[in-house]
């Protein structure tokens, strides 16, 4: 499979709401015409691209619309019950919020392809890895990330690419200690929680590769478990010193093979003692 070209982290500036449009391939058989949506997205956001990889998927026309962090705080709540991104707007004016309610209401409007196993056992399992990598793994990507980016500012416009909202690099180096201060604010990214985040980390990636072992990850068209635990394990692959440890792995070419993310954070810039034997 082709890996999705996403690029790995947002930044601000420009118009708030610009958008793009974004195609799948034609409908194949037994699918539905494909339901023109509006996908909002905080650039990079590892959740964003799941619900974007699986719209893709599924062959449905979507528009994309970012919104520069931390500014989704206050935008999507204009416009949706939560906070949260991704959030999604069908045309039918309907609404829906996070990445596990969205790609459940995709399996439903397009059955093919499926994102579950036809097996009830197999089909259970996917969705205990699906809400393990959405409450467990998605935050601690997120926990590890903004500390790092605001510690190496100098990596802020690799992180930029490919998104709708470009600014100078030089501007997206000023503007990061500030963007990563409120979002590590926000996701309660403390020291005592990400040095946790790094003590759990290898029991995680022997989690993740156990789950390819026994089936539950890494089939041949990818699932809903896959599309929710690949964007976190390629976020987390951008800083150097992780990818090192990470890409070898079962879990690693699981992510790569599915999402080729943008952003790049040299070696060296965690402290050695944080990182995984």
């Amino acid at each position: 499979m082709v890996p999705s070209r996403i690029a790995g982290c947002p930044f601000p500036g420009g118009p708030l709401g610009r958008t793009s449009q974004t195609g799948s391939g034609p409908v194949g058989r037994g699918r539905l015409a494909p339901l023109p949506a509006k996908l909002y997205v905080v650039h990079g956001s590892h959740p964003c691209n799941t619900v974007a990889k699986a719209l893709e998927l599924k062959g449905i026309a979507f528009r994309k619309v970012e919104i520069p962090p931390p500014g989704q705080v206050v935008a999507v709540r204009l416009m949706f019950p939560g906070r949260t991104v991704p959030a999604i707007r069908f045309e039918d004016g309907r609404k829906l919020q996070g990445s596990r309610a969205i790609l459940a209401e995709l399996d439903r409007l397009v059955p093919e392809p499926a994102l579950l196993p036809a097996d009830p056992a197999a089909a259970a399992r996917v969705l205990e890895a699906e809400r393990w990598g959405d409450e467990v793994l998605q935050p601690l990507a997120r926990r590890i990330l903004w500390p790092t980016l605001r510690d190496n500012a100098s990596a802020a416009p690799s992180f930029g690419e490919g998104g709708q909202l470009p600014l100078p690099g030089a501007m997206l180096r000023a503007s990061m200690p500030l963007i990563a201060r409120l979002e590590i604010r926000i996701n309660q990214a403390t020291p005592a929680a990400v040095a946790a985040d790094f003590a759990a980390l290898p029991d995680y990636l022997a989690r993740l590769d156990d789950w390819i072992a026994d089936g539950t990850l890494g089939g041949g068209s990818p699932n809903r478990a896959d599309l929710q635990i690949a964007p976190s394990i390629a976020l987390l692959m951008t800083m150097q010193d992780l990818r090192d440890r990470i890409a070898a792995r079962p879990c690693g070419r699981l992510a790569d093979r599915h999402f080729t993310v943008g952003g790049h954070i040299p070696a060296g810039a965690i402290a050695p003692e944080l990182l995984p034997a």
